[in-house]
């Protein structure tokens, strides 16, 4: 898939709220500080289409954009913020979930997880809580150009390995690097490919 234009739709803190539309939405969430808007604005080739900052935490609305005229790319707020207050770490939680029980148009999560580090505990609560609500996701590894591939391949396969402790399988991934451009073909032809079956149904 080509991305011909990608444009910013609507940010806000409520599913009702959200596009009257009943285009395919992709939505992309991970932990704070994992490198999300860097990955948008790589798979979009649009340098500042998501809005990147130094300080982990800064997405704290649902933000869609709509993509090639016929289908949203949704960027949700991380969990696990380092410098938010309970409150408002509570009311992010309370809409990122209704995002993911109510909205009929999303047809697949996209969570993203730093390459370098093995299995964070928040991350697997939350894949674990995607299984069990019948949320379908895939895996992004992320910073990929931050190690050596033998390294990296290693990593893979510990994480592969920590998730079939409680997975039947594991579910599909990518392997990504926002600086280089690694992963971007993939994961959009990935979602090419699950929006010709969505117009064949």
């Amino acid at each position: 898939m080509k991305i011909k234009n990608a444009e910013f739709v609507i940010s806000n803190s409520s599913v009702a709220k959200c596009p009257d539309s009943k285009l395919p939405e992709y939505a992309f969430i991970g932990r704070s500080n994992v490198g999300k808007s860097s990955l948008i604005n790589m798979l979009t080739g649009r340098k500042a289409l998501a809005k990147t900052s130094a300080t982990p935490g800064k997405t704290q609305l649902i933000n869609h954009f709509l993509i090639n005229d016929n289908w949203h790319l949704v960027d949700l707020p991380g969990y696990g913020y380092a410098k938010v207050s309970k409150s408002t770490k509570n009311t992010f939680q309370k809409f990122i979930t209704a995002y993911f029980e109510k909205r009929e148009q999303m047809i697949c999560a996209f969570v993203l997880v730093d390459s370098r580090h093995s299995p964070q505990k928040i991350d697997m609560e939350f894949m674990q809580w995607l299984g069990e609500h019948q949320v379908p996701f895939c895996i992004i590894f992320t910073k990929a150009d931050k190690t050596k591939s033998k390294e990296l391949e290693l990593k893979l396969e510990n994480y592969e390995a920590d998730m079939l402790k409680t997975w039947v399988e594991m579910p599909q991934y990518f392997v990504t690097s926002a600086n280089t451009g690694m992963g971007q073909e993939e994961i959009l032809d990935y979602i090419e490919e699950i929006n010709k079956n969505l117009k064949l149904r």
